[in-house]
């Protein structure tokens, strides 16, 4: 299972479109992803403070094309690599959608109950 943060207004776009590519796909080459032990730092780091988040659940099965597994940005403080699409998100792919909402201080903290 591996994860992907995305604004509540991009993914209702992404449903409309019926194709989902991020912010990343067209500049990077890839869409960010994570793992649940790593998802919060990245979530922390880069929507500090954001309540319109989600996290896209995603099946790696579904995928059209296999991960590649790379440093992230910023790192994972244990050197553990993040998971990177190289290709659009089918939305079948997304097997649920949760609320990603940061604590008072606007620190995310790991997900709970994905699994």
């Amino acid at each position: 299972m591996i994860l992907h943060i995305v604004p509540r207004a991009a993914w209702e776009a992404a449903q409309a479109a019926g194709v989902y590519e991020g912010d990343t796909l067209a500049t990077q080459g890839f869409i960010h992803c994570s793992t649940e032990h790593q998802v919060h730092r990245p979530a922390t780091a880069l929507f500090h403070g954001r309540d319109d988040l989600l996290l896209l659940v995603i099946d790696e099965a579904r995928l059209p094309v296999p991960l590649t597994w790379e440093e992230g940005d910023p790192p994972d403080p244990e050197g553990r690599p993040f998971p990177h699409l190289y290709a659009a998100l089918p939305l079948d792919a997304v097997a649920a959608v949760k609320e990603y909402r940061p604590r008072p201080d606007g620190a995310f903290d790991p997900p709970e109950g994905l699994a």
